[in-house]
């Protein structure tokens, strides 16, 4: 065929009416003439004359004869089908490297480049700068999440928004902690074993959500299943039915096998600073008491918690919601025999508790000192014993220096006596402080009349730190925020909470100058991080985005590369630095 004939005697339909219609229109002919050269009636081809007109007043022409051609790879079976939820999480203001995590998790094999060709081509703009609290906050529209099922580990690649959780699972293997589980009374369910179901809870309190209002959000995270050797981590139902089959016995017989884990490796010194904090509840609550919450300023019905926290490794060791206003005097006498369960007199390290004037009474301090237990704690101060106090002399005080924080130190008058007090019985150590930036001064009581002013005064106001570690058990492992589709059992999630907080806080001893940052702190700069994870040849390869502080991660997990892990297949797990931030 030469050329002119390949314009004059067309192949297609579509050709065919489109050198018709130019010889029409562009050299003039008529319809009869056009017709005659391309074997059309008069009548049908002055109908597609007609037809072209009315497409051509709804359309602009570009694609009536010609399709476009569309650059670049066609759209997969896959993309086909991920097409919807890429612009529906779009919508809701996800990024791609979000949407990623949500495709694997829905088991969809998309790249982020076919993400983004999706959401160029749906015309969506570039997302704004983002913050923390607004990607918190983000929400996912209703979708079927997998069914949590244990990992086969065979071959694969998936991305998570919540991978640097992972850098936690070597100080579970190499302190026994899963041993412990794996020997505790806790439950496990059909389709998730006794350890699996522990490191759930685990995974959702190291991620920091802050709130279960929706299951979506952890349901579609593959990097959170992989923490407990799961393909994703359960609904929110399964969650509140495993916790109703957990007894405060459980709990209790956990607390002490960790207990020996931190006594067996030095964890805990010779000083516990002892606590209570209120957990307030939110469903009937006829029978509960009123306890005081600071966080809200005002008396409300809640759970009244102990805790005992080791003021130099941040160990807490011990918690007990079981607290009423009946007994809770006696706590201090609990928390000892708990101490002591199991060990002789030579084992116990423990020689000081130190807490504040509302938690015990005089009697149980008697007690005490019975028991060769030493104690510092803060003297209720009365208009008396304020008067006396001013009308010391000067000359009968002291001032000495305290070192703080920092290595500075801190100028305080003090002064040092023994007196007889009422309802203890005995000759007791006071010590009145001044001059510590408050009106009225400190008084603190102790029965160990042996060690320096200066050491005294330092144990008690290290006391402050177990508050302050109170304040991230309930600030960032939310024990006081409202659960809407989420109901855990207090005991059980106050357990959960303190193996977590431990977990953190072995973490932050291997990093050199970062041993006593808030656990907050150390989610932002080191825990919360994105990755991509492989898993193939025996080995899970964890590839983290880059961050200001990943080179301290990648060298601290280098030590642990060599270990393997019994609830992810006994694969090793390495730890990189990925190309992009």
């Amino acid at each position: 065929m030469n050329i002119i004939d390949f314009f004059l005697s067309p192949g297609s339909i579509a050709q065919k009416q489109y050198e018709a219609l130019r010889m029409f229109y562009v050299e003039g002919k008529t319809a009869k003439e056009v017709a005659e050269a391309f074997g059309y009636t008069h009548r049908g081809f002055t109908s597609i004359i007609t037809d072209f007109k009315k497409k051509l007043r709804n359309k602009d022409g570009n694609d009536l004869f010609f399709k476009p051609v569309q650059k670049g790879r066609k759209p997969t079976e896959k993309v086909i089908g991920a097409r919807d939820i890429v612009v529906e999480l779009r919508k809701n203001y996800h990024s791609v490297e979000e949407i990623k995590v949500v495709l694997d998790g829905k088991g969809f094999d998309v790249s982020e480049r076919a993400i983004y060709d999706i959401i160029k081509r749906e015309g969506f703009s570039r997302l704004p700068r983002r913050t923390k609290l607004i990607k918190q906050e983000l929400r996912l529209p209703k979708m079927p999440a997998d069914k949590s099922r244990a990992l086969s580990f065979t071959p694969e690649k998936f991305k998570s928004t919540s991978a640097g959780a992972l850098c936690l699972l070597p100080y579970i293997k190499k302190f026994g902690i899963s041993q412990a589980i794996n020997n505790s009374g806790y439950p496990g369910t059909k389709g998730i074993d006794k350890l699996s179901s522990i490191l759930c809870f685990v995974a959702l309190k190291a991620s920091n959500v802050r709130r279960y209002s929706s299951d979506d959000r952890w349901c579609m995270e593959r990097g959170l299943g992989l923490f407990a050797g799961l393909n994703v981590l359960p609904k929110a139902a399964w969650y509140t039915s495993y916790s109703h089959r957990v007894t405060p016995g459980m709990n209790l017989g956990f607390l002490r096998s960790l207990h020996k884990i931190w006594l067996d490796n030095d964890l805990l010194g010779d000083t516990a600073n002892l606590d209570f904090t209120t957990i307030p509840y939110w469903g009937e609550n006829g029978h509960l008491e009123n306890n005081w919450a600071g966080k809200r300023g005002k008396a409300m019905p809640s759970m009244l918690a102990i805790l005992a926290h080791d003021p130099d490794t941040g160990i807490i060791n011990y918690g007990n919601t079981n607290v009423t206003h009946k007994n809770e005097s006696d706590e201090v006498l609990e928390f000892l025999d708990f101490y002591k369960s199991g060990l002789s007199s030579q084992d116990s390290k423990l020689k000081y508790l130190v807490f504040d004037s509302k938690f015990t009474n005089y009697e149980n301090l008697k007690k005490l000192d019975d028991d060769k237990m030493k104690f510092v704690t803060i003297r209720r101060r009365g208009k008396n014993i304020v008067d006396r106090l001013e009308q010391i002399p000067a000359k009968l005080k002291k001032t000495i220096r305290v070192e703080m924080a920092g290595n500075k130190k801190r100028s305080l008058t003090v002064l040092d006596e023994e007196i007889y007090l009422k309802g203890y019985d005995g000759t007791i150590r006071q010590i009145s402080i001044t001059r510590h930036g408050k009106i009225k001064p400190a008084i603190i009581i102790t029965n160990d009349f042996d060690l320096k002013v200066e050491l005294i005064v330092r144990k008690y106001t290290k006391r402050w730190i177990v508050e302050k570690a109170i304040s991230e058990q309930i600030e960032f492992f939310h024990l006081n925020l409202v659960s809407s589709s989420m109901v855990i059992k207090v005991d059980f999630d106050l357990t959960m909470s303190i193996l977590t907080h431990n977990l953190f806080r072995l973490f932050a001893l291997d990093l050199e100058r970062y041993s006593h940052i808030s656990d907050q702190s150390l989610f932002d700069k080191f825990i919360l991080n994105t990755a991509d994870i492989e898993i193939e040849n025996g080995k899970i390869k964890v590839f983290l985005k880059k961050k200001r502080n990943l080179p301290i991660v990648l060298e601290l997990m280098q030590k642990f590369a060599l270990e393997k892990y019994e609830w992810l297949g006994n694969l090793k797990m390495e730890f990189y630095g990925a190309s992009y931030s």
